[in-house]
């Protein structure tokens, strides 16, 4: 059994309560400098919660801190709930501890989460946590998803499928020729990321609705 430090975890519960938010980030990191297990589930619970960025970063990094078999658990359980905070939050954390028995907890639906931060950190999750063998059947489930959300969103999934570069190339090939403008577009983008790291992304919706209205010629020209 995890041994619980009682000496300071009830005034550290209400630290991380606190109206001000300097309070509250002192204490998640005293929480994450003193590791006591007991603190578990009211660090997990508060990042469900808590507003300020940022604070939940010192949150996070504090769960690393706690012993993996009573957080990795708990953080399971957070992606079943019906907060997006939550969930992201959750997923943001087990990529931080980088366990990949967490694997199986990156799921389909989370992978297609409608919150688009929810998605976000479960793409981000799903390409540290994705064991070996597995890397082409996540990018086949990535590519789903091209053509979704803002550019912010939009660049968040190409540098998780940038983070499968092999897997990534074969997966995007019928992306490229997709008579959606947005998928193809983000496709182009992703394509180029992967060739050019340092290259500008800017998936360019209007460039490819007009070769998709030249016809399919054209279309499966321009993606050679």
């Amino acid at each position: 059994m995890v041994p619980v430090n009682p000496t300071y975890q009830p005034g550290l519960v209400d630290a991380l309560r606190a109206a001000n938010p300097s309070t509250r980030l002192q204490a998640a990191l005293a929480a994450g400098t003193h590791p006591d297990p007991g603190l578990v589930d009211a660090l997990v619970a508060r990042c469900a919660v808590e507003p300020d960025f940022y604070v939940r970063d010192m949150l996070t990094w504090a769960l690393t801190r706690q012993p993996a078999q009573l957080t990795l658990p708990r953080l399971r359980t957070e992606l079943e709930t019906g907060q997006a905070q939550a969930r992201s939050q959750a997923l943001h954390t087990l990529s931080k501890i980088g366990d990949r028995g967490a694997w199986p907890a990156i799921t389909r639906a989370l992978l297609r989460d409608a919150d688009d931060e929810v998605a976000r950190s479960a793409w981000r999750a799903a390409v540290v946590l994705v064991p070996d063998g597995e890397q082409a059947g996540l990018a086949a489930e990535l590519v789903t998803q091209l053509g979704r959300g803002d550019r912010t969103v939009q660049l968040s999934l190409s540098r998780a499928l940038a983070a499968l570069p092999d897997a990534a190339e074969a997966a995007l090939g019928p992306a490229l020729a997709s008579t959606d403008p947005a998928v193809r577009a983000h496709a182009k983008a992703t394509h180029q990321l992967l060739r050019d790291p340092d290259a500008a992304f800017d998936p360019d919706v209007e460039a490819a609705r007009r070769i998709v209205a030249l016809g399919p010629e054209w279309v499966e020209g321009a993606a050679c």
